[in-house]
Order: structure tokens, then C-alpha cells, then sequence
């Protein structure tokens, strides 16, 4: 009788762990098929760290011209060699890191107007 009890528990447990993991998995797809640029899920905003970069004013993403409006959900924002940079997802941050001086130009060019 004390292993029945114990494999009823055992398996109990392991179908809350199951069902758990598969509503965890929904919640993943439903965020993926919420995206920007090339179906990357949208980026969530990463922590400043240098207060004494240069704003980023632009409204538009720099790589894809995506508007930066909240609409998609937060830019990812982070600093790049004193230069704060908003992007619309992380898709746009491996273009970014490909050619950064091609994209902080177009940045520091809107910052001037």
C-alpha cells in the first residue's frame, strides 16, 4: 500500500511538471509569432549602463527603418563607444555588430538636424 501511494504521488507530480513545461512552451510560441524585421521574436530592452552617452534621437530603427514608437514593443537599447543605440530587435543588432560605423553615422547625422 506505501508504494502505491508513493508511485500515485510520483506520478502526479510528474504530470503537474508536464503541463507546466507545456504552457511554458505556448506562452514561447505565442511571443515568437510577435516580430519585426526578419521573424525574430521582438527584443526586449537591455539595462543602460553608461549614463553619459550620447542620446539616440532618431524614431526610427537605424537598420531596417522600422518606427521605434513602443508599437512593437520596446527598442533594444544599449551604448556603443559613448553612443547610445535603439534598436527595433535583435535581428538588427547582428547587422548592427557587422558594420556599427555605417549605422552610428546615420545616428550622430539625425542627432545633428
Amino acid at each position: 500500500m506505501n508504494k502505491t501511494i508513493r508511485y500515485t504521488l510520483l506520478t502526479g507530480c510528474a504530470i503537474g511538471i508536464l503541463a507546466i513545461s507545456h504552457k511554458l512552451a505556448a506562452a514561447d510560441d505565442a511571443m515568437s509569432s510577435m516580430s519585426c524585421c526578419s521573424g525574430m521574436a521582438m527584443a526586449t530592452p537591455a539595462a543602460e549602463t553608461n549614463t553619459n552617452a550620447v542620446a539616440d534621437l532618431l524614431a526610427t530603427c537605424p537598420v531596417s527603418g522600422e518606427k521605434l514608437d513602443g508599437a512593437m514593443g520596446q527598442p533594444l537599447t544599449f551604448v556603443y563607444q559613448d553612443q547610445q543605440v535603439k534598436l527595433c530587435c535583435k535581428s538588427c543588432k547582428k547587422d548592427f555588430d557587422k558594420d556599427p560605423a555605417k549605422y552610428i553615422g546615420k545616428i550622430r547625422a539625425a542627432d545633428k538636424k
